[in-house]
């Protein structure tokens, strides 16, 4: 027969434990890992106009005229963006060639770039003349499908050229007004509506690349002052006043942007917490 089991020893009892202990345990694990990821401001993504830096080149270029500005008609709903019609004129390619010997005398492809052109037939016959010139390979055209659509103009669908003027009157006033709508299904978009669009651009093409040359094709003027504005910080009222003619090519200039600024709240420091005063 066996001898009964003596009882195990007791354990030994743990140490004091306090919330002050627990909060030294978690810093101590989770320090290491805070050095992997960027501070929130500076995070990748987290695109805001005017921004903190580029981490691309950008060449904005607007696509030489179509056959309907040739003929001084305004064409902007989206609907035949990739019709025929909405194609480069006589005097459209002659534009786009010239902006293409521009990016190629500035050397802007030298170390290759990448081509971002509205699907607007205009604004991708311009990319591809671009391209061509300046030795592309056609993979690097990147065609996109909305945040580049013209700007909306509404009831002034359809008229002479000459009615931009009451268009820009109104920016003047307010980024917020709209011109008047239509029922043939042309947007009518204001400068604000034309600022988001452009920043959620930039905001995909900041993420994407990093040391890249990235060449901006607008089928409009528009897309393109408001987008310099933002990033330039100008007010949007007067966008209008960085006017891009047909087959313009403009570099982003690095110093025109803003010093960034922390806000109040980034720099504030409580000295004696809790009385932060």
């Amino acid at each position: 027969m066996l001898p009964p089991l003596s009882p195990p020893p007791p354990l030994p009892s743990p140490p004091p434990f306090s919330r002050r202990t627990l909060l030294q345990t978690l810093t101590l694990t989770l320090s290491p890992l805070s050095s992997l990821f960027p501070p929130p401001a500076h995070a990748r993504g987290l695109f805001s106009m005017p921004p903190f830096r580029l981490a691309n080149r950008y060449f904005l270029v607007r696509a030489g005229e179509s056959s309907f500005e040739t003929a001084g008609v305004i064409n902007t709903n989206p609907v035949g963006k990739t019709s025929v019609d909405s194609g480069l004129s006589d005097k459209g390619l002659r534009q786009a060639g010239k902006a293409a010997l521009e990016l190629k005398r500035i050397g802007a492809c030298e170390d290759d770039c990448w081509i971002w052109p509205s699907i607007t037939q205009r604004a991708y016959q311009a990319a591809e003349i671009i391209a061509s010139v300046n030795g592309i390979n056609r993979s690097h055209i990147v065609p996109e499908y909305s945040f580049l659509d013209a700007r909306g103009l509404g009831s002034f669908e359809g008229r002479s050229l000459g009615t931009l003027t009451e268009v820009y009157e109104s920016d003047n006033i307010s980024p917020d007004i709209k011109p008047p709508p239509t029922t043939d299904g042309t947007p009518n978009e204001s400068v604000s509506d034309v600022f988001v669009r452009v920043t959620q651009l930039m905001s995909i093409l900041e993420t994407q690349y990093s040391g890249e040359t990235v060449i901006i094709v607008s089928p409009d003027s528009d897309n393109l002052t408001v987008l310099q504005a933002g990033l330039t910080g100008l007010d949007l009222r007067r966008h209008n006043s960085l006017f891009f003619s047909p087959g313009e090519v403009r570099e982003v200039d690095p110093a025109s942007i803003p010093e960034y600024k922390q806000p109040a709240s980034a720099v504030f420091k409580c000295i004696n917490p809790p009385s932060c005063k």
